[in-house]
């Protein structure tokens, strides 16, 4: 744009100054070089000032924020989650009068973000009055590195009121987001506005506050831990490190609700570092792609929760919403299905189940979507082990391994299984209640997902 606009006006310009009489010539000149060098002075002051700008407007109480990324780059989801639920407790006060900060970590890194925060299971606007971005000053606390905290706007303004039922993406902020790092998103509501939009099994601990304390970077005034996620639900980046997201859709085991508290170590999070690790050292047939995690604990292909909306909505009913809404996908990895198997008061069907895991294929598809399934894992000895059970699990597998359900697979049964007794995880992949993988077990799914599957897109329809 820059350039269509010099070549349209120059030469117009170059025509008034020539035949203008000499003495304007040169006025016109003093003018011109004049306002060149007060510009450069200005630039180079502001540019100097900028982090004594900064910590004056935090001592007024005030937030910097620098509008929308100078940089180039490609907007990716570096971080998501689903709202899960409508959080206990909450109907009548909501977070009224409090700070939350929610504390997330990122996959890849960019110079730009903006977040988006939901109100789905509101019954009244949510009215947040300050919100703040900053990159954590560490792991596990709730202070911020100074020169990172940033004022969030909406359409321009630092205040937003988010229906029921809805949600809004804030407007982009210059800020540098590194990757593998943790960050902090604040949002401080006056008044009541419940039930809460939460997503329960976290992994990782985020803070609460009394008063308004968006701008604090020290910490302290969050002396209440939490290990649910509030509001927030996405945080992409404008990055260079990333030319699309990859989006994986799953349930408990995706969730990572038995990986260890605070250390990452969800098999998403495992799978993003090794396809950066590779990239990094060689790997150039493959995508440049940020990762974000779509679990929720208990979720199931075809059976919503109660309530309404439905807590822990199925995946067919969240797929518009919770993977083809994601920014810029172009990758889908599904792990659905366990619990249609487990959750079921009678035996599960499961070609019902690989229906609804061939409808989302065809939603993503039709998106030119490529999509990567994964195989179910075994449960024997788990409270929900049935023999029957077992059969309905080895049939969607069976299926799956056919090529008739997805473009790739990611066959973690035959990874995690133990060789001796394929009803079962093998003991070091098991976190004890022979359902969920320990962080042994998450780690060796991601070494077990093929990194080559990720690329290309939808196979072309016949």
């Amino acid at each position: 744009m820059t350039r269509g606009r010099a070549g349209g006006v120059e030469p117009a310009a170059q025509q008034q100054v020539s035949t203008a009489p000499t003495k304007y010539r040169a006025l016109l000149a003093v003018v011109v070089a004049t306002i060149m060098a007060l510009s450069t002075a200005i630039y180079v002051g502001v540019a100097s000032d900028r982090g004594t700008q900064a910590q004056r407007a935090l001592a007024d109480g005030r937030l910097p924020n620098n509008a929308a990324p100078a940089s180039t780059g490609t907007w990716v989801g570096t971080w998501s989650t689903s709202p899960a639920a409508a959080e206990p407790g909450t109907e009548t006060t909501g977070m009224a009068d409090r700070s939350v900060r929610n504390v997330v970590h990122t996959s890849v890194g960019g110079t730009g973000a903006r977040v988006t925060l939901s109100n789905l299971y509101g019954q009244s606007p949510l009215s947040i009055t300050r919100a703040s971005i900053a990159v954590a000053a560490g792991s596990g606390t709730a202070a911020a590195l100074p020169d990172t905290l940033r004022q969030l706007t909406f359409n321009g303004g630092p205040t937003v009121v988010v229906p029921p039922g809805r949600q809004v993406m804030s407007d982009a902020v210059r800020v540098v987001i590194p990757h593998d790092a943790d960050v902090l998103i604040t949002t401080y509501t006056p008044n009541s506005s419940g039930p809460v939009t939460y997503h329960r099994h976290a992994r990782q601990i985020s803070y609460l506050a009394r008063g308004d304390h968006a701008a604090d970077t020290t910490g302290a005034p969050y002396t209440e831990q939490t290990s649910s996620w509030r509001y927030l639900t996405a945080l992409d980046v404008l990055s260079n490190e990333a030319d699309g997201t990859v989006v994986v859709l799953g349930d408990s085991i995706t969730d990572g609700i038995t990986s260890t508290m605070g250390a990452n170590n969800r098999w998403t999070d495992v799978l993003y570092d090794r396809l950066r690790a590779e990239i990094a050292a060689g790997r150039r047939d493959l995508p440049r792609y940020s990762v974000v995690n779509q679990g929720i604990s208990g979720n199931r292909v075809l059976t919503d929760g109660l309530g309404r909306p439905a807590d822990n909505p199925s995946g067919l009913n969240r797929f518009g919403r919770d993977v083809l809404e994601r920014t810029n996908v172009k990758v889908v990895v599904i792990d659905l299905g366990v619990n249609d198997i487990l959750r079921n008061p009678r035996l599960a069907d499961p070609n019902a189940v690989l229906g609804g895991l061939r409808t989302m294929v065809g939603q993503a598809h039709a998106r030119g979507l490529r999509v990567v399934g994964a195989t179910l894992m075994p449960f024997y000895g788990h409270r929900g082990y049935t023999d029957a059970r077992e059969a309905v699990r080895q049939t969607i597998n069976a299926e799956i391994r056919a090529g008739r359900v997805f473009d790739a697979v990611a066959d973690f049964d035959q990874a995690l299984r133990d060789p001796y007794d394929p009803r079962r995880l093998k003991a070091e992949y098991d976190s004890g209640d022979h359902l969920h993988p320990s962080d042994a077990g998450f780690t060796r799914m991601a070494g077990a997902f093929d990194l080559g599957s990720l690329k290309g897109s939808a196979p072309a329809e016949l």
